[in-house]
C-alpha cells in the first residue's frame, strides 16, 4: 500500500504543475473546448445560460455614476461596494418618482406620464433646494432634447 500512497502522492504533484502549463499557453482551446459541450447539450445547459443571461442583462447606473463622479472629481475613484449603495439609491428614488407621477396620472384620468407628472412628482418627493435644482435641470434637459 505504501507504493500506491507514494504513486497516488506523485500524480497530483505532477498533474498540478501540468495544468497551469496547459492554461498558460493553450488558455483558450480548453475554454472553447468547454462552450462546446454546453452548446451542445441545450437541455442542460439552459438554466445556467439563463441565469447568466440574466445577470448580463441587470441594467445598472453604475457608468453614468461614474462618468459623472468624474466630472465632479476626476481624481477620485469609487469602491464596487459604494457604487452598489449608489446604484440602489437612484433606483430607489426612481422607484419613488415613477411611483408619485403615476398616481399623478390616475389622479387625472390620464394614460401617459408626460414630464409634467414628472416634474410635479419631483416636486412633492424632493426637498427644497434639491427639488428646485431637479426641476430646473430638468427643464433644461427636456428644452435641450426637443430643439435637436
Amino acid at each position: 500500500m505504501a507504493p500506491k500512497a507514494a504513486a497516488a502522492a506523485k500524480k497530483p504533484v505532477e498533474e498540478v504543475p501540468a495544468a497551469p502549463a496547459e492554461k498558460t499557453p493553450a488558455g483558450k482551446k480548453p475554454k472553447a473546448e468547454k462552450r462546446l459541450p454546453a452548446s451542445k447539450s441545450k437541455e442542460g445547459g439552459e438554466g445556467k445560460k439563463g441565469k447568466k443571461k440574466a445577470k448580463k442583462s441587470v441594467e445598472t447606473y453604475k457608468i453614468y455614476i461614474f462618468k459623472v463622479l468624474k466630472q465632479v472629481h476626476p481624481d477620485i475613484g469609487i469602491s464596487s461596494k459604494a457604487m452598489s449603495i449608489m446604484n440602489s439609491f437612484i433606483n430607489d428614488i426612481f422607484e419613488k418618482l415613477a411611483g408619485e407621477s403615476a398616481k399623478l396620472a390616475r389622479y387625472n384620468k390620464k394614460p401617459t406620464i408626460t414630464s409634467r407628472e414628472i416634474q410635479t412628482s419631483v416636486r412633492l418627493v424632493l426637498p427644497g433646494e434639491l427639488a428646485k435644482h431637479a426641476v430646473s435641470e430638468g427643464t433644461k434637459a427636456v428644452t435641450k432634447f426637443t430643439s435637436s
